[in-house]
């Protein structure tokens, strides 16, 4: 794996929106999903508000890699798993209520509560 050129990182986290797909068995992609991206120095995390029962996030999980497009950049990425990072967690909620405070609590307060924590993926780029 390697790392995330500036750019990308600069064209990925200043989207809105990133899109999400994840790896079927057979190697070919599922559809893609709509969800929310930050950054954390040279790192992206993604999470479901929805939890642990949401779709993607359990083909994510499963299969381990995926592809993301946001800002004009399309990756392939490994989903990493760092939900159990408290202090990350921490700093990933305040990249969450500063990137996202303009659409309302009533949104972004589901990104930080505990069960969208306890879904905290990292993006890693993959070759």
């Amino acid at each position: 794996m390697t790392g995330w050129t500036h750019n990308d990182l600069e064209r990925i986290s200043g989207a809105d929106e990133l899109l999400l797909t994840s790896l079927k068995e057979d190697g070919t992609f599922r559809k893609p999903v709509i969800i929310w991206v930050v950054r954390k120095s040279d790192d992206l995390y993604v999470r479901s508000y929805r939890g642990l029962e949401s779709i993607w996030l359990r083909h994510a999980r499963l299969r381990g890699k995926g592809r993301i497009s946001a800002g004009g950049v399309t990756k392939d990425v490994a989903f990493v798993d760092v939900s159990h990072d408290e202090v990350l967690n921490k700093v990933i909620d305040a990249a969450y209520q500063s990137k996202y405070r303009r659409h309302g609590a009533m949104f972004v307060d589901h990104m930080v509560a505990p069960k969208a924590r306890e879904t905290t993926l990292k993006l890693a780029p993959s070759d």
